[in-house]
C-alpha cells in the first residue's frame, strides 16, 4: 500500500513540475515596446513603395499579415540594430537597394540574443524587410549571423512570437528570409521590377528546420507549392 502510494506521490508531483515549467515558459514571454521613428517622411514613403513597388495605392501604409519573415541582423547588437532602423531613409551604405526606395528597412519585431521580444513597429504598419511581400509579411529580425547563430532563446522566442502572432491574424506562412526568391510564381508576390532581387541566407536553414518542427502543430506552410 505505501509502495503504492508513494509511486503516485511521485507521479502528480512530477505533474506538477511538468505544469510549472510549462507555465514558466509561457508567462516568459515578453514583448518589449521600443518604437522606432515613424514620422511624416516615413509614413510618405511607406505609401510610396507600397504604391510604386507592390501596386498598391492606400491611404494608410498598413498591411494584413498572412506570413511571418525570420531574418538575423548581421549586427551583433541590439542598440546598434536599433540605430540602423531608427531613421526614416536609408543609409548612403545601402546602394545595392536605394535604387528601389529611399525607404529606410526594418521590421516590426527584433529578438536578441537573450530572447528578449522588442516591438519596433505595429504588427499592422509596413517595414520594408522582403522584396516583393512586405505587404502581407511581418518582420522578425534576430541578433546574430552565419558566424554568430541564433541561440536556444531566440528559438524558443520565436516560437512563442509566431504563436502568438498566429492567434491574431490568420498566418498562412512563416519563412526563412532566404527563401522569399520561392514566392516570385505565386499571387502573394507583388514587386514592379522583376529584376530586383538580393540573395539572402537568413535566418539560416537549420534554425528554420528546427523552428518548423516546433510550430507543425499550428499547421502553418513554409515555401509554396509550385504545380
Amino acid at each position: 500500500m505505501y509502495k503504492n502510494f508513494a509511486t503516485k506521490l511521485l507521479f502528480f508531483a512530477l505533474l506538477l513540475l511538468s505544469t510549472l515549467c510549462s507555465l514558466k515558459a509561457q508567462t516568459a514571454f515578453r514583448i518589449v515596446s521600443k518604437p522606432i521613428i515613424f514620422d511624416a517622411e516615413r509614413r510618405q514613403l511607406t505609401l510610396d513603395y507600397l504604391e510604386k513597388r507592390h501596386g498598391l495605392k492606400q491611404s494608410e501604409p498598413t498591411i494584413h499579415p498572412l506570413m511571418v519573415v525570420l531574418h538575423w541582423t548581421d549586427i551583433m547588437s541590439l542598440e546598434k540594430t536599433f540605430d540602423v532602423f531608427n531613421r526614416s531613409t536609408l543609409p548612403g551604405a545601402r546602394k545595392e537597394i536605394a535604387s528601389a526606395s529611399a525607404l529606410n528597412v526594418s521590421s516590426q519585431y527584433v529578438i536578441d540574443r537573450d530572447g528578449t521580444v522588442y516591438q519596433l513597429l505595429p504588427d499592422t504598419v509596413m517595414a520594408r524587410h522582403v522584396i516583393g511581400l512586405n505587404y502581407c509579411a511581418i518582420g522578425v529580425e534576430n541578433i546574430g549571423s552565419d558566424q554568430y547563430p541564433l541561440t536556444e532563446a531566440q528559438l524558443l522566442a520565436n516560437e512563442q512570437l509566431i504563436r502568438y502572432l498566429k492567434l491574431k491574424y490568420p498566418i498562412e506562412y512563416v519563412i526563412g528570409h532566404y527563401e522569399y526568391n520561392l514566392f516570385r510564381e505565386t499571387d502573394l508576390w507583388k514587386e514592379s521590377d522583376s529584376s530586383y532581387r538580393t540573395e539572402k541566407t537568413d535566418p539560416g536553414r537549420d534554425f528554420m528546420k528546427r523552428i518548423r518542427e516546433k510550430i507543425k502543430d499550428l499547421n502553418i506552410k513554409g515555401v509554396p507549392d509550385h504545380k
